[in-house]
């Protein structure tokens, strides 16, 4: 196919069922779609003709292509005139050309056919020549039947949906038949009226004219125009024929859809052609059965180094672009099997030999009754390369992170180089990677070597050969790497030459193994099958390894003056320790002192001051029978007075009369007191290593409902409330059940001291990170950040009074159980109102809710 004809029916951004659509309706058309360039200098030339044509003249497309005037013959001599004035009515006016005719084909079959085209005028002057032609024979001899059949002609009118007309030479209309159209008139609003009065101006025009060359020519006369219809714009063809003397039979049929898919065709073929030569990948057209090219784009001629003509009409393995034969069958069983393949990797082989990776994406297609493959092929070739590097860097990288893992966490120095040379190796796909060491008094010997079986190997090699030495030194001073790709072009004195033919070595790549400034050695690789091309990152991983080993050898040495130091160390470290254990006697007698004095004097005020608070309640309590003699001794003011009798001379044996409100202020201080005593104890007692706590795994959820049911009275006496937001399918928490009620108890105090009645609580726990958090939120008062900061602090005082620490005191406690069970705890200032109390405790583990 001409590739003007390819850019011709096809268009950019175009999907691939383009293709299929063209060749598909050109294949079931009966008749022929064609393009016709006539030059400005009146030449014509045919660009394309569908296959149709051997249908309908007989003729091969290529005949036609060839000399169009091939058409002229087969006209039937009563119809050449009318076709050529329509032919060149079409030229001169640019306007859509219809012509229907006879022509006599070469085995003398007589048919009707009818000539469609939308010429266009080009920039050069020539016009470009659109259109199809369709077989009528059978509708023409249909129209004969009809004529000497009223009967036939009625049932067959009434079956077809196309309004008819009968008009008169004036363009009066006589009768119409309009079943099965769609026609806003009634028959009553036609019949009898003239053309003028029911149709526009340019379309009663139109209509005229094509009534008048009817008549006179007694032929076919063909018209389209538009009308305004309630559905909108709408396009009809009018076929005028003679029907009786001075009178015609307009059929009028709506080919706004013929005219829509016409004019979409076009697009997308124009659309097709453009995205055909434009796309940046290959695409070819070939023949399913041999994969002979049909078509190609540029990207295709740039991608496989084939010219255009090179390529149309060989097959794909005439040009040998397949790497592997199989890939192309494989291509064709999936395409057997759905009719499309996406994204298939391929290697290709351009003209010059190059592989090439592309990803094919194919699909099967019609064209002119042939199944092809429209193909697209993306190179991915340089993406590919740049994977590979990428691989190659990330083993380089893996393993030079491992070597550096090895000489860290092991002090083998012979483990090391032998796992390095072995990675090394495998790394580099080489024959032979070893270590060798340069000693002033040894000479070279083999540290450590990886080897192919079938080459020998040269561990264990050692020289003291001078001169060797000294020339092995010299290829490898000045810490440079040395490259031979080919043994045998490199100049070396015989002994080197002989020791390569020796261990059969072919290439070679040498880093040397520097300690500051002295030639330890080097890490040399072989390659013994034949001569090789050294990469680039290849001799950047052996530069990298040979300063890991380096740094090996380094530690090994830094390690055995070590060693030798720990010697010396260890007695130091005995001694210390023999002195470190004798204070921690002292210290731990110094405790025990210090515990029983504190015992000692805690039982002492304790018992002080339980007996005050004793004498001072009951005291309280037998001063409420007195209450009158109280209020009368005072003056009637009210006051409490305690006494057991009114007695008003004072003498030894004579009540004391006491306020009420002292002695109420001497318990709650005598309280305060006790409260401090035991915070001290329980201080003392947490700061012990080893604190005395026995978790287990417990229901978080049900616990804490029990605790606060007997915190209920404490929260009704000052007025608040709980509400309990605890899920119910808590996780098993690990807590000391005996300690966890006074803990919550002096949480939910500190709150209700520091606010007044009517606070409200609000209980909550989520699971994190293998603990459970625990969040008890108020509204009261708010806290700044630094007193949040203090408040679990061994000093921090209560802020309603500066003269207590036992709220400091409790929440100190508090701390110190949390963090005994492994958890932790804290208090946020909520911005508006109030404080939220948070803390975690560890979830029960498999392990611990199977202990015993």
């Amino acid at each position: 196919m001409d590739e003007t004809v390819v850019k011709s029916l096809y268009t950019p951004n175009c999907q691939q069922e383009a293709i299929n659509l063209l060749s598909k309706f050109a294949a079931n058309l009966p008749g022929i779609i064609f393009q016709v360039l006539q030059q400005q200098d009146g030449s014509v030339l045919v660009l394309y003709v569908s296959s149709g044509c051997e249908y309908l003249y007989e003729v091969e497309p290529e005949a036609l292509q060839a000399d169009f005037r091939v058409i002229y013959n087969l006209i039937h001599p009563q119809d050449m005139k009318a076709f050529t004035e329509s032919i060149a009515v079409c030229c001169n006016t640019v306007t859509p050309w219809h012509w229907e005719g006879r022509i006599i084909t070469p085995s003398g079959k007589l048919k009707w056919i009818q000539g469609t085209s939308q010429p266009e005028r080009q920039e050069e002057g020539a016009v470009l020549w659109n259109g199809f032609v369709l077989d009528i024979t059978d509708r023409k001899q249909a129209e004969e039947k009809l004529q000497g059949s009223e009967a036939r002609y009625k049932a067959i009118l009434d079956a077809i949906p196309d309004l008819m007309f009968r008009i008169s030479r004036d363009a009066e209309y006589l009768d119409l038949k309009s079943e099965g159209a769609n026609i806003t008139l009634s028959r009553e609003e036609i019949v009898g009226k003239h053309v003028q009065e029911l149709l526009p101006s340019d379309v009663a025009a139109i209509s005229l004219e094509a009534i008048a060359k009817t008549l006179d020519s007694g032929t076919l006369q063909t018209c389209e125009y538009q009308l305004t219809t309630p559905l909108g714009v709408r396009d009809y063809e009018a076929r005028l024929v003679v029907s009786g003397e001075d009178e015609v039979l307009a059929i009028v049929r709506d080919i706004t859809e013929r005219k829509q898919g016409e004019i979409a065709l076009q697009n997308l073929a124009q659309k097709f052609a453009k995205a055909f030569s434009c796309s940046p990948d290959s695409i070819t057209i070939s023949t399913l059965q041999e994969g002979r090219f049909i078509e190609v784009n540029d990207s295709f001629v740039e991608l496989s180094g084939y010219e255009r003509d090179e390529a149309i009409g060989k097959t794909s393995f005439e040009l040998n672009l397949w790497v592997d034969d199989r890939d192309r069958l494989n291509l064709l069983q999936e395409l057997q099997s759905t009719g499309v393949v996406r994204n298939l990797e391929v290697e290709f082989q351009q003209k010059l030999g190059k592989i090439i990776t592309t990803l094919l994406s194919a699909e099967v297609i019609d064209l002119d009754g042939v199944p092809c493959i429209l193909a697209v092929h993306h190179d991915i070739t340089e993406r590919k390369q740049v994977e590979a590097q990428f691989r190659l860097a990330a083993q380089r990288d893996r393993l030079l992170a491992e070597t550096l893992v090895r000489i860290r966490s092991s002090l083998n120095l012979e483990e090391i180089l032998q796992t390095t040379v072995t990675e090394v190796r495998q790394f580099l796909q080489t024959d032979r990677v070893f270590i060798a060491l340069n000693n002033t008094k040894l000479g070279i010997r083999t540290l450590a070597e990886s080897v192919d079986p079938k080459y020998p190997s040269v561990l264990g090699w050692s020289t003291n050969d001078e001169a060797y030495l000294q020339e092995v030194r010299n290829l490898l001073k000045d810490n440079l790497v040395r490259v031979v790709e080919d043994i045998t072009e490199m100049s070396v004195s015989p002994k080197v030459q002989a020791h390569c033919r020796k261990f059969q070595t072919q290439a070679s790549l040498a880093v040397p193994i520097m300690l500051g400034n002295e030639l330890f050695g080097a890490l040399i690789a072989n390659e013994c099958s034949g001569s090789r091309h050294w990469q680039p990152i290849e001799i950047d991983l052996l530069k990298q390894m040979s300063e890991q080993v380096a740094i090996a050898i380094q530690q090994s040495k830094i390690y055995q003056k070590l060693a030798e130091l720990n010697t010396n160390l260890e007695h130091q470290v005995e001694e210390r320790t023999s002195q470190l254990q004798q204070k921690m006697q002292e210290v731990e007698k110094l405790h025990r002192v210090k515990d029983v004095v504190l015992h000692t004097v805690a039982h002492d005020l304790r018992t002080s001051v339980m007996g005050n608070l004793m004498v001072l309640k009951n005291l309280l309590n037998q001063g409420m029978g007195s209450r009158e003699a109280g209020e009368q001794g005072a003056g009637g003011k009210g006051e409490e007075l305690i006494t057991n009798a009114p007695c008003p001379i004072p003498n030894p044996q004579s009540p004391i009369l006491v306020s009420r409100s002292i002695i109420e202020r001497m318990i709650q201080g005598n309280d305060r007191q006790l409260a401090m005593i035991n915070s001290l104890l329980e201080i003392n007692s947490g700061e012990k290593p080893g604190m005395d706590l026995k978790p287990e795994p417990v229901d978080f959820s049900i616990l804490l409902g029990k605790i606060f049911a007997q915190l209920q009275p404490m929260l009704t006496q000052n007025q608040a409330t709980l509400k309990n937001l605890l899920p119910a399918d808590l996780p098993l928490v690990m807590v000391d059940t005996s300690r966890l009620d006074k803990f919550l108890a002096h949480l939910l105090t500190h709150s209700l001291q520091n606010n007044p009645p009517g606070l409200n609580f609000i209980l909550s726990a989520t699971v994190e990170g293998g603990m459970l958090r625990t969040q008890i939120q108020d509204d009261g008062v708010v806290m700044s950040k630094l007193e949040c900061d203090r408040l679990f602090d061994l000093h921090v005082r209560d802020p309603q009074d500066c003269c207590s620490t036992s709220i400091g005191l409790k929440m100190y406690l508090c701390r110190k159980f949390i963090q005994s069970h492994g958890g932790e705890i804290g208090v946020i200032s909520n911005r508006k109102r109030g404080l939220t109390f948070w803390f975690t405790l560890p979830l029960a583990t498999s392990s611990t809710t199977n202990r015993p």
